[in-house]
């Protein structure tokens, strides 16, 4: 692999008027912070129960950041740029009195006077339940988790015979809060509901709901990945757009700093993403940084260690210095090089590690 010079990262200004760089160029903006470990799924592209069985070892509560370290935290990320948090898992909504850091982090606001965005992700399991509180907290936006509306085969692919219609329920339950906008990811894997694509493309035009599809990719630390699961953006665009035909809104690219390349259904029917980290890899404007629910730093989702943050928590000054240090220092473009460590392992298989999905959230 041929070595990569990167320019010096920008010298910290006062008053923080110079942005906080990585080695790329590339600005801190997003930080995505898992709050639990646990999940009351099991699904097979994520926590399988034979890798995850009843008796797993999570993380007891006395090993999970508390509210107050986290909204320290936050703050500090907000001083260094991050105007958008999104909490994970896990399940976060496993997570007791949710709605108290909701709301604490909800008071966050810029260094120009913006309120932050709060954003959450969700099985859907609990969302009905839990929507309200949610919203009323402060939450602004919420991403649920749904792979098909076929039963059998979301039932299957959760691992644990949770019906289909109580995720669709709590869907209509956040539309009906405000919970605005209400976007599904629908992970697709080749052979497995690759047929679900169409009929919840069908199912959402028109809801206000935003279907995004997603590469199946390598991560979470399972070694069942294989290229040939993968189901391409082009082709699942393809097949949407046979019977819906499709507009881009950002010329078949991702705009600045987000995920999905975005279409809109020429008919006015709403709005449908792809989320291409196999295919079309989009490292080079990745702004995100992640926190584990035990307080490490991840500025990848594919890595496997990160930087422990809890001995910084209790001065917020120091905590600033470390975390923009180690932005700074950040050269991670791992989708971009995928292609090269699976023929280094003479196979398209995973064969490297990652951190674990439901420690550091998605």
């Amino acid at each position: 692999m041929n070595t990569i010079l990167y320019p010096q990262p920008a010298l910290r200004q006062p008053d923080h008027i110079a942005p906080c760089v990585d080695m790329l160029g590339r600005p801190l903006t997003d930080l995505r912070i898992s709050v639990i470990d646990q999940c009351n799924f099991r699904c097979t592209y994520c926590m399988p129960a034979e890798l995850y069985p009843s008796d797993y070892p999570f993380l007891p509560s006395s090993e999970r950041l508390s509210f107050d370290q986290i909204e320290t935290m936050a703050r500090a990320f907000v001083r260094l740029g991050v105007d958008k948090i999104r909490i994970t898992g896990g399940e976060p909504l496993l997570r007791k009195n949710l709605e108290q850091l909701i709301e604490m982090l909800a008071r966050l606001t810029t260094p120009d006077g913006r309120a932050v965005s709060i954003a959450l992700t969700t099985n859907g399991s609990l969302l009905a339940a839990k929507s309200r509180s949610l919203k009323e907290a402060g939450l602004d936006r919420v991403t649920v988790s749904l792979d098909s509306l076929d039963n059998g085969i979301f039932q299957r692919m959760n691992g644990v015979d949770f019906p289909v219609e109580k995720v669709l329920h709590g869907i209509e339950v956040a539309q009906a809060v405000g919970l605005h906008p209400v976007k599904v990811n629908m992970v697709v894997q080749k052979g497995v509901n690759d047929s679900q694509i169409v009929p919840l493309a069908r199912h959402f035009r028109h809801t206000g709901v935003i279907l995004r599809l997603i590469e199946f990719m390598d991560v979470g630390g399972i070694g069942a990945w294989s290229r040939t699961h993968v189901v391409t953006s082009d082709a699942a665009r393809a097949l949407i757009a046979a019977e819906f035909p499709l507009v881009s809104l950002g010329e078949g690219k991702p705009i600045s700093h987000e995920t999905a390349s975005r279409y809109s259904y020429l008919d006015g029917g709403g709005e449908v993403g792809f989320i291409s980290s196999v295919s079309q890899p989009f490292c080079g404007d990745c702004s995100r940084v992640r926190v584990s629910s035990d307080g490490k730093l991840f500025t990848c989702l594919f890595a496997h260690d990160g930087l422990d943050l809890r001995p910084h928590l209790d001065t917020e000054q120091g905590l600033e210095t470390v975390l923009r240090r180690h932005w700074q220092r950040r050269g991670d473009r791992y989708s971009e090089v995928r292609g090269a460590l699976a023929q280094a392992g003479g196979a398209q298989r995973k064969q490297y590690p990652t951190v674990r999905m439901s420690l550091v959230g998605g």
